[in-house]
């Protein structure tokens, strides 16, 4: 971009009424009167809009008095406070110059019946500023949420070596294995006994 563009491209307002030929408008305008500022309001008929960009201007025409007036106001001039829709007009031509030969109600365009007035505006610049800044808030929640992952998964990890760990040097329940064979063994043995005294019983009792 070249340096005087984006000099203008600075002096831009971010958003500029909807203007249109044949629009009855009202003007507010900012004029100074040594140190007091007051607002201007100039009411009339939009015969043309020109240029383009920083340099894009509007004409607006009235009747005062049986004289016609007419001024041409900058659309990104400071200047200009706001612009009003009041009638909505008929028009088929881009600059309605043969409405200063007409006098009285032909000097006015015919009125569009039905149609809504409403100040619509027409957006140039957007807010850049705002974008960035959530960029940077993405930026910042994605970079605080990719280390907690990684701590979660070290933590897991070692928690599961330890518990390998202490699987791996429990000792082996032999005593409990142990025991038992021995109690098998003496009650092997009580059996044992008592048969050898039931035979010798026996005999004895034979003997007599």
């Amino acid at each position: 971009m070249d340096i005087i563009k984006s000099i203008e491209h600075e002096q831009l307002k971010n958003k500029i009424p909807d203007l249109r030929v044949g629009n009855t408008v009202r003007v507010h305008v900012r004029i100074k009167e040594g140190n007091k500022e007051r607002i201007q309001v100039f009411e009339g008929t939009i015969i043309k809009v020109q240029g383009g960009g920083l340099n894009q201007t509007f004409t607006v025409r009235k009747i005062s008095y049986g004289v016609g007036v007419e001024k041409t106001f900058l659309v990104h001039s400071p200047l200009v406070e706001k612009v009003e829709l009041v009638r909505v007009g008929k028009a088929r031509r881009a600059k309605l110059f043969y409405l200063r030969d007409r006098v009285g109600k032909a000097a006015k365009t015919r009125e569009q019946i039905g149609a809504r007035i409403e100040n619509k505006e027409i957006t140039i610049k957007e807010d850049l500023a705002e974008e960035p800044a959530q960029e940077t808030e993405t930026v910042d929640t994605v970079e605080t949420a990719e280390p907690v992952e990684a701590t979660e998964t070290v933590k897991e990890t070692a928690e599961e070596v330890k518990a390998q760990e202490e699987i791996a040097s429990a000792p082996e329940e032999k005593p409990a294995v142990e025991t038992e064979e021995v109690a098998v063994q003496e009650t092997m043995d009580t059996v044992k006994e008592e048969t050898v005294e039931d035979v010798k019983e026996k005999e004895d009792k034979k003997e007599d």
